[in-house]
């Protein structure tokens, strides 16, 4: 579970600088950074897989509900900043994106603290 959780931090760190950079000069949202995303959300849907797996085989997590919450509505945020980077073409739409990267950052150690409970 933790290389997972690794990687999508360091993914979404990667993409909340770079969506930072982007808001510091002023630039609104480019398409690879949306494909920046895309790649993030397919890391979450292989966490999620990796979840599903390990809880099947019979891993306990302390709260599921709120784990599996905390997946899905990271799962949310990205295509809901895509959404308003399509829609909002100033500097705003490259704040969204890096606060939504960094939400997820937050989710992904809550999750951690979640499994490790």
């Amino acid at each position: 579970m933790l290389p997972v959780v690794v990687l999508v931090s360091v993914l979404c760190a990667a993409l909340g600088v770079w969506a930072t950079v982007f808001a510091v000069v002023d630039r609104a949202v480019v398409l690879r950074q949306l494909i920046a995303g895309g790649v993030v959300e397919g890391a979450l849907v292989v966490q999620g897989l990796a979840i599903a797996v390990l809880q099947l085989g019979g891993a306990e997590v302390a709260d599921p509900v709120t784990l599996w919450g905390y997946l899905l509505v990271a799962l949310l945020l990205l295509p809901g900043a895509a959404v308003v980077a399509f829609v909002e073409r100033t500097r705003w739409s490259s704040i969204v994106l890096a606060v939504a990267a960094t939400t997820i950052i937050v989710m992904e150690l809550r999750m951690w603290q979640l499994w490790q409970a």
